[in-house]
């Protein structure tokens, strides 16, 4: 089982992939939206602002969100390293995610 800080520097390390994106002219089209990461083994939450095509203001802790992924910390570290699709993972049970059907629409491109 990963542990938190695993789990933060997964989360930063997508964050960082998608600012490189960013500055290569290449970032992803998405909403500006507040999400949370559930990590159910762990018993905790982490919440970032969607925004401009990165996420920013990475914090620990439980807040309303627009978009939730809820997934292991062993599977949170695996899809963020791409060891792990995240429509695997979706199919088979292992992350689920809560979103309006526009908001998955809008946030594939980041899946």
């Amino acid at each position: 089982m990963a542990d938190r800080k695993q789990c933060e520097a997964a989360l930063r390390g997508l964050a960082a992939r998608l600012e490189a994106l960013a500055r290569e002219g290449h970032p992803p089209n998405t909403p500006d939206r507040t999400i949370m990461c559930r990590i159910p083994d762990l018993g905790t939450s982490y919440v970032a602002q969607l925004r401009d095509g990165g996420l920013h203001d990475i914090t620990e802790g439980n807040r309303a969100a627009q978009i939730t992924f809820t997934l292991s910390s062993d599977d949170l570290v695996a899809v963020t390293e791409g060891r792990l699709s995240v429509t695997s993972a979706w199919a088979s049970g292992r992350l689920r995610v809560e979103a309006s059907v526009r908001d998955l629409l809008r946030v594939r491109s980041l899946l």
